[in-house]
């Protein structure tokens, strides 16, 4: 039975976010094709992570065995996360742009599950694993358009997951979601439909490829 590690991190509920209806439709493929698998979620939005401080950072350069109780109580969540990382054999993010970015809960979330000679470093742990990530944003960022310069979403965790955790990064794009509620940007309200509609199959279609791929 395969495991999925599902993470959404819009400040938004499902109705009001297009990141949620995304990453909802691929969980429910996944669990339509495979009900004895098993889901880890983690909703950052609802319940965000603390942010890395001094004294998990120490733990996680340190030997166990001389970790103050400050320590072992800030690196027990570390090594609950990085846990999770390894049970998961495939993993599905939500990554909505928020100030031409990633939220901040989801930079908590892997300054957190980023240990050196463990998660990453030469032989990373989850070394191979899928993720697929919902990158929403309320405009476009694509190659040629006039904000392309800023896109620091998908180029930084191509490079985090990809290059840090040693992941097999995918991504998922839909975009101009703001036209419906931007009156500047009505034109572009059949584009966005667009974009929803394709990240919508595309959801459903690539949950379903992992699931044949680890049932098989």
């Amino acid at each position: 039975m395969a495991t999925l590690l599902h993470i959404d991190t819009s400040v938004f509920p499902e109705g009001g976010s297009a990141s949620r209806a995304v990453t909802a439709a691929f969980r429910k493929t996944w669990e339509e094709q495979h009900p004895d698998g098993t889901v880890i979620y983690r909703d950052l939005g609802i319940a965000p992570l603390p942010h890395l401080d001094g004294v998990a950072a120490s733990a996680g350069f340190s030997d166990p065995a001389t970790h103050s109780p400050e320590q072992q109580t800030a690196f027990a969540l570390r090594t609950e996360l990085a846990e999770e990382l390894e049970r998961a054999d495939a993993i599905l993010i939500g990554a909505p742009m928020y100030n031409f970015t990633i939220p901040s809960t989801l930079k908590a979330w892997l300054d957190q599950v980023i240990i050196m000679g463990r998660t990453s470093g030469a032989e990373p742990s989850a070394k191979g694993t899928p993720v697929t990530v919902v990158a929403s944003r309320g405009g476009s960022y694509a190659p040629g358009t006039p904000r392309e310069g800023f896109e620091y979403v998908q180029n930084y965790l191509e490079a985090v997951l990809g290059g840090g955790l040693g992941l097999e990064v995918d991504f998922i794009v839909p975009e101009l979601t703001m036209a419906p509620a931007n009156e500047a940007m009505a034109d572009l309200i059949p584009k966005y439909e667009a974009s929803r509609d394709k990240a919508l199959e595309d959801a459903s279609a690539k949950a379903k490829a992992l699931v044949d791929r680890f049932t098989a």
